[in-house]
Parts: structure tokens; sequence; C-alpha cells
């Protein structure tokens, strides 16, 4: 029998499976029928369009003067040499948003993706094969990279790049898979609930976790044009409402056994008898740095962790959620 309600009921579950660097499967549930799709579509589109990527935008080779030129004792032509340079992907060091590196090798050599690792750059597949020079061969070159989101192609980017320069396509997108299944959940004996079931599967410039987080904070920020003129303020739409919210208490209580912290973090906080997340929620910052043998290093560690969970230094409990959390942190440490 339907209930009489006045909002649809909001989701308490998640599960997060990171399966490689690169692939993850994202649960969420349960759902009203209907609502899942509702959110799981955009998510998908925003996933593929939205997520932010790095890629060369620009290339000068010295000798070469276009794309279908020569350079002498390389085997390849340049227009190989861009397709081979196309498909490695770049991450930019210090998230900066440009950088330019330059490059020189000498022959007898295979150039690989590796070679190219410098400062400013690292690249994800390091085996993949550049250009083959023979012993008299000189390749001196110099790329511009920019970080991004989708695809930009080529005329439109010469104004942003050198006159003498090779204008690149830049693919920016790092999400290879989004796709989404839907299934029913049983929910008080209600079969008409729903799961999605989220597959995502990056290139290895961003996690896959950290792409869904990307899309979910450009939902946001796409939402708050209405903020203003319906006077809703999408700052205090958080993962839980109240302090009942089952859903950031089950999140506050993960162990930290499971927070992937380093041995000597994790050693710390054990000896000091600290069990769950939520308690380092609760500290401040001059409490975490007062643990014995937690040094800075550490301390570091653990902050970055919590803002990963969404518990940055701006993030405050409300009283009846600290209150339940303390409740249950004692009741599991009797």
């Amino acid at each position: 029998m339907r209930k009489i309600k006045t909002a649809p009921s909001t989701p308490t579950e998640i599960e997060v499976n990171e399966i490689s660097s690169t692939k993850a499967q994202v649960i969420a549930y349960p759902f009203e029928s209907g609502y899942a799709i509702t959110l799981a579509h955009p998510l998908r589109r925003l996933l593929l369009g939205s997520s932010i990527g790095y890629a060369p935008i620009s290339l000068k080779i010295e000798g070469a003067a276009h794309e279908f030129d020569s350079i002498r004792g390389m085997h390849e032509d340049i227009a190989v040499f861009i397709i081979n340079f196309k498909s490695i992907r770049f991450i930019i060091k210090d998230e900066l948003d440009r950088a330019t590196s330059s490059y020189s090798f000498k022959g007898p050599l295979t150039v690989t993706a590796g070679d190219l690792v410098n400062d400013q750059v690292d690249v994800v597949d390091k085996d993949i094969v550049l250009a083959t020079l023979n012993e008299d061969a000189e390749l001196n070159f110099s790329v511009e990279f920019a970080k991004g989101i989708g695809y930009v192609p080529s005329e439109d980017l010469r104004d942003e790049v050198d006159s003498d320069a090779i204008v690149l396509d830049a693919f920016f997108t790092p999400v290879r898979k989004a796709n989404y299944t839907i299934e029913n959940v049983l929910v008080e004996d209600n079969p008409d609930y729903e799961k999605i079931i989220f597959d995502i599967e990056t290139d290895g410039q961003i996690k896959p976790v950290d792409a869904l987080k990307n899309a979910l904070q450009t939902m946001q920020s796409q939402l708050s044009i209405f903020s203003g003129v319906f006077n809703i303020d999408f700052g205090e739409l958080k993962s839980v409402e109240s302090g009942g919210d089952k859903g950031l208490l089950k999140t506050l209580m993960l162990p930290i056994d499971s927070l992937g912290l380093g041995a000597r973090s994790f050693n710390s906080l054990d000896r000091e008898g600290i069990k769950f997340l939520g308690e380092l929620v609760l500290m401040s910052e001059k409490e975490l740095k007062s643990i014995k043998n937690l040094g800075q290093r550490s301390v570091s560690e653990i902050k970055e962790m919590l803002a990963e969970y969404g518990f940055d230094d701006n993030f405050e409990l409300d009283e009846e959620t600290k209150s339940s959390l303390i409740s249950k942190i004692e009741q599991h440490k009797e």
C-alpha cells in the first residue's frame, strides 16, 4: 500500500568500489521509482563532457615548417610523429593551467613517452613509442600543454598559440567510459525502489572517483543560477541535512583501517585508540598535531584524506549529528 508523502525519500546508501587506479564502480540507493534515471543520465553527460584533463595544444619542431614535413634521420615523418604524440596522455604538475616544455634527443635512440617526463609534466603510459632516431638524427622540439574539458579543434586554438607553431586538436576528456545501470531494490516490502550502478573508467589522468566528484560539483554550480531568484542556498545541500541522516553517520563511522592511510599515520592513530573517521572529524588541527609520533607529514596526509571525504577545514557538523556520532562511537568502544 502506497503512503501519502510530502517529499520523495532521500537515498541513504552508497558504495564506492575502486577496482583499479582507472576503474571504479559507484552504487547509490534507494531512489524512488523514476528518480534514479533522472539523476544518472545528466551525471553521465557531465562525466563525459566536464571532466578536467590535459592535452598538448601546439608543437614547435626544429627543422619542420609544417605537419607534412620530415626530419633527417628520423624514421617517422612529422605527421606520424604527431599522431604518436597525441596518443600520449599527459598530466601537468602542480595543478597549473598551462605549461611549456622543450626537449632535445640525439640518435641512435628510440624516444618513448617516458622520456618526456620532467619537472612540469608527467605521462600516464611511459612505454608509447614517439620516434625512432638513426645515429645521425637530432630531434629538438617544444610543446605547449593546457588543462581543459571536452574537445577543442585546432582551428579554435590558432589565436592562443605562437604563429610559427603546429596547432594540435586538443582532446582533454580523461573519462573513457561512463555507463550506468538501474536495478530494482526492495525497501520495506516495496520492490519499486531503484539502485544506480555507475561504471567509470578513465585514462589515468584522473581517478574515476575524482571524475564523479567533479561532475557532481559541476551539476551543483549549474543549479546555483536559480539560488538568487528562488532564495535557495545550494551550499547547504550537503550529503546529510539532519542529525538523523544515515548516510553521513555511516561515512563518519568508517574504520580508520579502511581509509588508505600510510602505516605511520595509522599506527599513531591506533595507539591513541582512534578507531573511526568521525573521531578525526571531531578533532581540531591542534588536537591532531598533539597525537604522539604523528609528524607533520602524517598530519598533512590525514587532512588530505579528510578533504577527499568532504570534511575540509570549512566543514562543521551540526549539533544533532555531532551528538549522534559521539553516542555511536561510545557504543562501539564499550
